[in-house]
């Protein structure tokens, strides 16, 4: 411990001395010399104490008189200090854990051998190949309908859909601004033939149209903004090359993560649930003839549930009104017919208490299965009850908001989650909804689905039934686009009032509501008009709704409260001021509150005035416009991609690594890696067979082996917690250190073999040896995967040097080292190797 303190006020070269003191009497000199010039730097009447570095306890006192030494002492000293305890162990240990908090949301995942693994591994590939097959034939379809086959697909945009000053991205070259296509001739040639031409920061580039069409992008951010940090400069391609790259690594990281869970999902069994007569009676009750979707959707999930051991994880996109609720009802009954219960989850009250209501008047003949709402606008008493007969089991099916996700709701037996409207969701509400995916079917409803959930759909890692056939009565909703005007508003919701109908007045804010209520009240005096608002008593929200259901209110002013789900037949209007100010998703949603019944329904969306608009706002509104036939909002959502904030869909972090090369490039890369996902995988070896034939057995000092409570027993220690896997190295390693204070030199050679073992084993090494110059590994892993993790990898001098042929990585040295020499070159090269296993599944 002295040695540590000492580097509080020595010299970088006189710390590493104090480190590797040899005898207590010269820490006991060093700890005079260092109290001296303590009293010196410090004057005050008491000196502060420190504990003998081989005393048997460490008092809170020494500690804290040392850390209030170390606040005050001068930045040099300190980043001494820092750097001497932030040794080649503790940077490793550091870089492993922040990785692995950044990494895993979800509860610890069981090991899996290899053979397992590789059933799995393929389960997971054939379906996903059937997503890929699914999304190219709808693309085909697509352009076979325009006279443009498109066989296979591809984010790649077509040049002559470019404008001048359009952002692209060539894979090659980096990013540039599109000028303009053009005829020229060819060197070889004396016809001429259309060129597209591509500023860069340096000049200009040239590419045949066809070229074009095969290496271009259009370059998109996930913010407003489309214009890139700096163009790509024609001259040196590598710093492009490094942008690529981190994309591809971080697109990497992303599939495995993704594999990784449902790898970990199809591992979870539980028994089918039994199909029963009283499903077919359930489903007899249904007072409308399913659609063709309809029925293939319903389909699936009895499939899901009645036929798979493993835990359903479902999405069902179907357009507003098209009958997504009705799905959900025969799973939940299914379910709950066996015993278990469910859970259905909803964004907002208003949408939860229509659940509550369609679900009870469902199963109201059912006396024996008990529906109950559980809302922040309950009683504290109502609540503690409902919790009490939620843990009991006394309670069926369970309604509610976010407030169900918490961690006082104990379930009895819960069979089923059915959650409507992922997207509205907060990030932790989304976490903690993952953490129930690994246990109990889930069912997801959703009209606009958020894009990380439609890309896992497309992609086969999630299984998706799409509802794209409208009910036979409905009519297309008319979507109207304006700059806001009084006399339109008017126009708008007279012509609906003059029909027997009732409107919706909708604003982003609650801030505006009164405003709107006065102006409305003046142009409508003789007609009933309410306010209804999230911040409202639940009393009064749910008696407001209920007036405008019955059609004692005809003008509701509201938020977007009304978003989800709200089923009012005779609602036809609706009214969105300042439109830009929602998301696409809302929009989407929000338009399709009305044309429920067999009347053409009206959406005016207005907004302030264009010159004040963003692009990005504007396109948005156009996308809306655009999509005005039913059941388009499965292609909005792959169009609300390239427009939508992209850091509530893949994490914060991702959103640099997308901008390092735009959507489109990003999308491309990730249906690469998903189609590759079985050659990205390292398959450890076990500890004991990673051999390191080097050499090297270090001798402890004797006064470090005194200063050890049992030696034999801690050295055994390591070894064992080394075999066990990397988290119980660095565990054990800490707990040394935290008792014993830092290891001598020798110690920390013997720590860094154990390490060195460790990390080669986990990385499917199998031997290292040294010869002369040359450093071999004999490894299992692939070229491909050896060149990705080369990729990933932080540091160009370990990139550089390494070599695979012949199954082994190999690398020549400048020179022969000595044995602890080459045992560290080898400890930092395959610390940088590790850093690359989040972009491998590991099994």
């Amino acid at each position: 411990m002295a040695a540590a303190k000492a580097s509080l006020l020595f010299s970088p070269s006189e710390c590493f001395k104090a480190s590797f003191l040899s005898s207590p009497s010269e820490c006991f000199k060093k700890e005079c010399f260092l109290t001296t010039r303590l009293c010196k730097l410090f004057p005050t009447t008491q000196k502060p104490s420190f504990p003998s570095p081989f005393s048997s306890s460490i008092t809170l006192t020494n500690v804290l008189n040392a850390d209030a030494v170390y606040t005050k002492l001068p930045p040099r000293l300190r980043n001494a200090r820092q750097e001497q305890d932030r040794d080649a162990i503790s940077l490793l240990n550091e870089r492993i854990r922040r990785e692995h908090a950044k990494r895993d949301h979800s509860p610890l995942r069981p090991t899996m051998d290899s053979e397992e693994a590789d059933m799995y591994i393929q389960l997971v590939k054939e379906q996903q190949q059937r997503g890929l097959q699914k999304l190219k034939t709808d693309r085909a379809r697509q352009g076979a309908a325009h006279d443009a086959p498109q066989p296979t697909f591809s984010y790649k945009v077509d040049p002559y859909t470019l404008r001048s000053g359009d952002y692209v991205v060539h894979r090659k070259v980096g990013i540039g601004r599109f000028v303009g296509i053009k005829y020229d001739v060819p060197r070889d040639s004396k016809e001429p033939i259309e060129y597209v031409f591509i500023e860069y920061a340096d000049g200009m580039a040239k590419l045949p149209v066809k070229q074009a069409s095969r290496l271009l992008y259009r370059y998109n951010l996930p913010n407003e903004t489309k214009r890139p940090r700096t163009l790509s400069k024609l001259s040196d391609t590598s710093a492009w090359e490094r942008r690529r790259m981190k994309g591809k690594v971080a697109v990497q990281k992303m599939v495995v993560d993704l594999m990784e869970l449902y790898l970990h999902r199809l591992k979870q069994k539980r028994p089918p649930y039994p199909k029963t007569p009283a499903m077919a009676e359930f489903a007899s009750q249904f007072p409308f003839e399913p659609t063709p979707d309809q029925k293939q959707a319903i389909s699936d999930v009895e499939r899901d549930l009645t036929e798979r051991e493993n835990p359903m994880d479902r999405l069902i996109c179907g357009d507003v009104g098209f009958g997504k609720t009705e799905v959900a009802l025969r799973a939940i009954f299914c379910v709950v017919s066996a015993g278990k219960q469910a859970m259905v989850l909803a964004p907002t009250i208003v949408l939860a208490k229509q659940h509550f209501d369609v679900i009870s008047e469902r199963f109201s003949r059912y006396l024996n299965i008990r529906v109950g709402l559980l809302s922040r606008f309950q009683t504290k008493s109502e609540k503690e009850e409902y919790l009490s007969m939620i843990k009991d089991g006394c309670v069926d099916i369970i309604v509610g908001t976010h407030s169900l996700l918490g961690n006082r709701v104990e379930y009895n037996n819960l069979g089923l989650l059915v959650v409507d409207e992922e997207q509205r969701f907060g990030v932790k509400q989304k976490e903690r909804i993952a953490s129930f995916k690994t246990s109990v079917d889930v069912l997801t409803l959703s009209a606009t689905p958020i894009p990380r959930t439609l890309y896992l759909a497309l992609t086969g890692f999630r299984d998706a039934s799409l509802i794209s056939t409208p009910p036979p009565e409905r009519v297309p909703i008319r979507t109207h686009l304006s700059a806001y005007s009084k006399d339109k508003v008017i126009s708008a919701i007279k012509h609906e009032l003059d029909r027997g109908g009732r409107v919706f007045y909708v604003l982003p804010r609650i801030k505006g509501l009164e405003d709107v209520m006065e102006f409305l009240e003046q142009a409508f005096p003789h007609v009933e008009i309410a306010i209804a608002h999230g911040k409202q008593y639940s009393k009064q929200l749910e008696e407001t709704m209920e007036r405008f259901a019955r059609g004692d209110i005809r003008i509701l002013i509201c938020t977007n409260i009304v978003e989800s789900g709200l089923d009012i037949q005779n609602a036809n209007t609706i009214i969105i001021q300042d439109a830009q100010q929602f998301g696409l998703a809302q929009l989407y949603q929000l338009r399709g509150r009305v044309g429920r019944a067999d009347k053409e329904a009206h959406a005016h969306l207005f907004y302030p005035d264009k010159s004040l608009l963003s692009d990005h706002a504007l396109e948005r509104l156009a996308a809306l416009e655009e999509c005005c036939e039913l059941g388009q909002g499965f292609q909005l959502a792959e169009r609300d991609m390239a427009i939508r904030g992209f850091g509530n869909i893949f994490g914060e972090q991702q959103t640099g690594d997308v901008g390092n090369v735009g959507i489109d490039l990003f999308f491309e890369m990730l249906f690469e890696s998903l189609s590759k996902v079985d050659e990205h995988r390292v398959i450890s070896v076990p500890y004991p067979a990673m051999k390191l034939d080097i050499n090297i057995n270090p001798h402890l000092p004797s006064e470090y082996i005194n200063h050890l409570e049992n030696p034999m027993q801690i050295i055994n220690g390591a070894e064992k917690a080394a075999e066990k896997d990397i988290f119980s190295l660095m565990q054990f390693t800490e707990n040394l250190r935290r008792q014993y204070g830092k290891e001598p030199y020798s110690m920390e050679i013997l720590l860094k073999k154990l390490y060195v073992r460790r990390m080669a084993a986990d990385l499917g090494i199998t031997s290292i040896y040294a010869s002369g110059k040359m450093v071999g590994m004999k490894t299992n892993m692939s070229k491909k995967v050896f060149k990705l993790i080369t990729d990933s990898a932080t540091s160009d001098i370990h990139q550089n040097s390494l070599i695979f042929e012949d199954g082994q990585i190999k690398a020549e040295l400048l020179l022969e080292l000595p044995k602890e020499q080459l045992l560290n070159w080898i400890f930092q090269c395959l610390a940088e190797l590790y850093s690359s296993l989040p972009t491998l599944i590991k099994y």
